[in-house]
């Protein structure tokens, strides 16, 4: 699964939780965006079922680094 972030570098591995519902997914950033003012992640529609925001369409989230494309950690 993929996410589109504005600075993280590509390859980096982060969790993004649903702080509505306490649900997360671990996504991968392959692109860059979004590109709407406020917003700070864009995950793949795979990614969005399993968050439970299909239907929300946005939803207030919480984006951790789990690994660096440089690094273990």
């Amino acid at each position: 699964m993929t996410a589109a972030h504005l600075t993280l570098p590509f390859g980096t591995l982060i969790r993004v939780t649903n702080t509505r519902n306490g649900r997360f997914v671990d996504v991968t950033v392959t692109d860059r965006g979004p590109h709407t003012k406020g917003y700070i992640v864009d995950v793949s529609r795979r990614a969005a079922v399993q968050l439970d925001i299909i239907e929300a369409g946005v939803v207030p989230v919480v984006v951790t680094v789990l690994k660096r494309p440089d690094s273990s950690r």
